[in-house]
């Protein structure tokens, strides 16, 4: 640690961790794009930082020399603020920031440092009283004498309720405190040790893996939870005949194929979407805690796997945009999301969901909703089923799409009359055309 002064450093500028995302807590560094004593100018790449929703390029905020770097690359759950690096105008004063240190940084900016408060002397340690006489356990044929809390406590932990001679409690009750400083048996505790239990059995060396979690997936995990826990979920489930749209897309994809255009079934979902979402707009609205926001364009957040997690990408304005151009935007954002190179514009926000799974086989599920939005909808794949049409039996294309919706902003009533709509855009596409 150096102890030279604040003011014999030459003038310099200390770069710490920005706040990438708004529920952005702590951040990676993958890789430093500079080295120490690179020049560097504003807007140039400095490192990659990955954030709770996916890996971005953080910037140069001002130019001149890197002079030193406090977070190696790989580094992880470094919390906001921290101090990433050292920036100074002239190139012969990196040299000067080789003994710099984070420490002497902080100590630096505030002189002042107060001095720790002197230890308190400990409290008299109060009398030990006499214990008091401890009443025998009455007999109860071959059950031993405990609280219910006791007994499931012990059942989890594996403790012989016999081997606890005298309880704690009332009359001599053996109560969960007994149980939590009892032990198991020598037995148990052998079992326990010998590795993690699947089914009731220990499992052999060698029989799972641990795989770290990324800040990506602790954040998921964290909000899809909290989606559960704080979102009273109900689900509206509708069959929609695909016929129409497979043969107009077919027609489509055909005439336009020189021109590039491949237009895919989630296309037509994504459009129909935004129009069932003019029609009945309290479905495109977000629970702000003191009031509903109701949005006027639809904003849809399109799921996609990036393979490290999921991440919503959003085609903005869905209502006033054409197939193909819903088309080109989707395939657009859903390559940059793979690739970890989203800006938070465009994954921060949304107004409505669609999680699509039918091209894994998956002909219906349940999502849960990306709050604050107010609904979500889960489609399946198309499937040939036989339906009746016109008084006959007849095989059509049939998909099953179910909404999850948010019952403090939607009642059961307006999220049917939004399927309603849905499904009339998807039966008759020519009607998403006009």
């Amino acid at each position: 640690m150096s102890s030279r002064g604040f003011a014999e450093y030459p003038s310099h500028t200390r770069v710490a961790l920005p706040a990438l995302s708004p529920t952005m807590e702590m951040g990676t560094i993958i890789n430093w794009e500079k080295k120490v004593g690179d020049q560097v100018s504003e807007g140039d790449l400095l490192c990659e930082i990955e954030t709770d929703k996916a890996t971005m390029g953080f910037e140069t905020p001002e130019e001149g020399y890197l002079a030193r770097i406090f977070i190696e690359a790989g580094t992880k759950d470094i919390p906001i603020g921290r101090l990433l690096c050292i920036i100074v105008e002239n190139q012969e004063d990196v040299a000067k920031f080789a003994d710099f240190s984070e420490e002497a940084d902080s100590k630096a900016e505030d002189p002042q440092v107060a001095a720790p408060p002197p230890t308190p002397a400990p409290a008299p340690a109060a009398p030990v009283s006499a214990p008091a006489p401890t009443l025998a356990k009455p007999v109860s044929g071959d059950r031993p004498f405990a609280s219910p809390a006791a007994k499931r406590l012990a059942a989890e932990k594996g403790v012989d309720l016999f081997s606890i001679k005298s309880g704690s409690g009332m009359d001599g009750m053996i109560t969960s405190r007994d149980v939590e400083n009892a032990k198991a048996p020598a037995a148990a505790a052998a079992a326990f040790s010998a590795g993690p239990l699947l089914s009731g059995f220990p499992l052999g060396d060698g029989a799972f893996t641990d795989a770290e979690t990324s800040n990506i997936r602790k954040i998921i995990a964290k909000r899809l939870q909290q989606s559960k826990h704080e979102i009273p979920h109900y689900y509206l489930t509708v069959e929609c005949n695909m016929d129409s749209i497979v043969k107009l897309r077919s027609e489509i994809n055909k005439t336009y194929e020189k021109e590039g255009i491949k237009l895919s079934v989630n296309d037509f979902i994504i459009k129909a979407t935004a129009l069932a979402s003019k029609r009945v707009p309290q479905c495109n609205s977000a629970w702000m805690d003191s009031f509903i926001r109701e949005y006027h364009s639809c904003d849809v957040s399109v799921a996609v796997d990036t393979g490290n997690g999921l991440i919503t990408p959003i085609v903005t304005n869905v209502e006033s945009k054409g197939l193909a151009e819903i088309s080109e935007t989707v395939k657009e954002l859903a390559a940059r999301a793979k690739a970890g190179k989203l800006q938070p514009n465009e994954f921060q926000g949304g107004t409505i969901t669609v999680s699509n799974l039918g091209m894994f086989g998956i002909n219906q599920f349940t999502a849960i909703i990306n709050p604050p939005q107010a609904c979500i909808l889960a489609v399946g794949g198309t499937e040939k089923r036989v339906v009746v049409k016109d008084g006959a039996p007849a095989v059509s294309s049939v998909m099953r799409v179910t909404m999850s919706c948010d019952h403090r902003v939607v009642d059961g009533a307006v999220g049917a009359q939004w399927l309603q709509h849905f499904k009339k855009f998807l039966e008759n596409p020519q009607s998403m055309l006009l």
